[in-house]
């Protein structure tokens, strides 16, 4: 195994880093480090013999933690950030269909099922309502802040002078 980064390396972490069990002081499945992050390579180490495991600094963070090669590209690779991570409660601002019947309308609570970066540059996101999951662009979701921020405004536009 010969490792793509090495010590010096600018990298910046593609997924979200959760404590495994192995990052002293915090609960297992903490995040650690969000996507998007960062940071130097200090080490390149390998876990199971099989796996190479590399021990970067996150400077903005001023946290050291250990990322697998396939979490991690260059610093200086195309990347697109993301509004929204797994999980998080999303509002559909649009209506969507299935089979030519409306599912969901906007308004509508749902969860991020996977945030989808794509070599081009665009982002996705698979989002789950009920029964159902589309593959959204960011424009087509908000979070419920921002929804009743906007349904305030359609509805109580400022009074002109």
């Amino acid at each position: 195994m010969k490792p793509v980064y090495e010590y010096g390396d600018e990298v910046r972490l593609i997924r979200n880093v959760r404590n495994d069990g192995t990052f002293p002081g915090k609960d297992v499945g903490e995040l650690l480090i969000r996507r998007g992050a960062c940071g130097v390579v200090y080490d390149v180490g390998t876990y199971l013999q099989d796996q190479l495991i590399y021990r970067v600094h996150f400077l903005n963070d001023n946290r050291t933690v250990g990322c697998r090669e396939e979490e991690l590209i260059p610093v200086t690779a195309p990347w697109t950030d993301s509004r929204f991570e797994f999980r998080d409660a999303i509002v559909a601002r649009v209506r969507m269909f299935s089979a030519g019947q409306q599912v969901v309308a906007p308004g509508d609570a749902g969860e991020v099922a996977r945030v989808i970066h794509e070599d081009n540059g665009d982002l996705w996101y698979f989002v789950s309502f009920a029964d159902y999951t589309f593959r959204v662009p960011e424009a087509a979701i908000v979070t419920a802040a921002e929804w009743t921020a906007e349904q305030a405004d359609i509805t109580n536009p400022a009074l002109e002078h």
